[in-house]
């Protein structure tokens, strides 16, 4: 799995106009792209980092607070295109992406696990659909992490 990481201080999805997600207050915007060799454990390591990462600050300067530690939200957006490869050319191909079969019942493990760790129900985009996307960046702050390059 790989995700991108966005630190805001707001954000919301819409789809055909209507918001179907959203965060205020700080939070993560979490963009979850699921690889074809992905499984529950990368789900569950993907989880146990986001919840821990200290990306907020307890003073100006000094990101050392997690999502836990200022009661946070996380809005997680599913985006294919995290998997896209442009190494044959400039159009991306998404042969690396897992098939909706696989992808969204991981998808929606990923989101049930986040939501368990959190002590919240986290909102989501819809999968697979065309969605609009508005953040409110803070700092700005945004990392990638991938379960199968731990070391990225």
């Amino acid at each position: 799995m790989r995700a991108v990481i966005q630190r805001v201080s707001s954000a919301k999805v819409a789809v055909a106009g209507r918001v179907v997600g959203q965060i205020t207050g700080p939070g993560l915007l979490i963009f979850l792209g699921v690889g074809r060799e992905d499984t529950q454990s990368d789900a569950d390591w993907l989880v146990g980092r986001i919840v821990k990462l200290r990306v907020f600050e307890s003073e100006p300067g000094r990101m050392d607070q997690s999502l836990l530690a200022v009661s946070g939200q996380a809005l997680v957006i599913s985006q294919f295109t995290l998997y896209g490869s442009l190494k044959k050319g400039n159009r991306p191909s998404f042969n690396r992406a897992a098939l909706p079969e696989q992808a969204v019942p991981l998808y929606e493990y990923f989101v049930t696990q986040l939501s368990q760790a959190l002590g919240i129900a986290v909102p989501t985009g819809e999968f697979g659909a065309h969605m609009n996307i508005d953040a409110q960046n803070d700092g700005p702050v945004t990392l990638v992490v991938d379960s199968q390059a731990r070391d990225f």
